[in-house]
């Protein structure tokens, strides 16, 4: 990829991330090339990446545009991530390569956002904690595979905007999860740390895919 397409690409890539282009917004080539101020090839070819990664799809008669999942899109990727977080969470406290002290500090950053759930920026800031504290995980529980088949699962549910719709006590359940993770995979106890890691993925599979009506009733 060349410098010109990746700088297009990690610029499209945290718009879809942090919500700046929602799901079902369209990709135009012409217009992005002149918001970036580039040539349309590094652009199409940003796009080519982002529609790998599972960001972007392409639609007929339509062309590109943000990808749209269904909930069985979303089961099917909670299902996958149910099994191979679990594991990554085991193989991470059994190997004994993690950076403990760091999963802790994201813990620790993450509930001080608790404070600030009113401003705009918390809940991307606790998106983009929360990738990190799982791609530590991801990384030491495995080498280069199992790290590039999560980002996928993992990533792709983001442009549901995951935090958004968590309720403040949901929140609280999911940094308690995170901190468990993190004492877990620092005692080197797999069974542990497999355990919390399913639990913590199903519980934001079942916020992620509550009915939205049922979702106002909670505000």
């Amino acid at each position: 990829m060349s410098q010109a397409a990746a700088r297009a690409y990690q610029a499209l890539r945290e718009d879809i991330l942090n919500g700046e282009r929602p799901a079902g917004s369209r990709l135009r080539e012409e217009q992005l090339a002149e918001d970036f101020g580039l040539s349309r090839t590094p652009v199409r070819e940003a796009i080519r990446r982002l529609q790998a990664d599972g960001l972007v799809q392409v639609v007929p008669n339509r062309g590109a545009e943000v990808v749209s999942l269904s909930a069985e899109d979303f089961e099917e990727m909670f299902g996958l991530r149910s099994v191979l977080e679990s594991y990554a969470a085991r193989h991470a406290a059994l190997r004994g390569e993690a950076d403990a002290a760091r999963l802790h500090e994201l813990c620790d950053a993450m509930e001080r956002q608790l404070d600030r759930l009113d401003d705009d920026g918390a809940h991307e800031e606790i998106t983009r904690l929360n990738l990190e504290f799982h791609q530590l995980i991801h990384q030491a529980g495995g080498r280069r595979l199992l790290p590039e088949l999560l980002s996928r699962v993992i990533e792709v549910p983001l442009v549901r905007r995951t935090f958004h719709r968590y309720t403040t006590a949901e929140l609280h359940r999911s940094f308690t999860q995170h901190r468990e993770l993190a004492e877990a995979i620092a005692a080197g106890d797999g069974d542990w740390a497999q355990a919390v890691m399913r639990s913590h993925v199903l519980a934001a599979r079942a916020t992620l895919l509550r009915p939205e009506e049922e979702e106002e009733d909670n505000q």
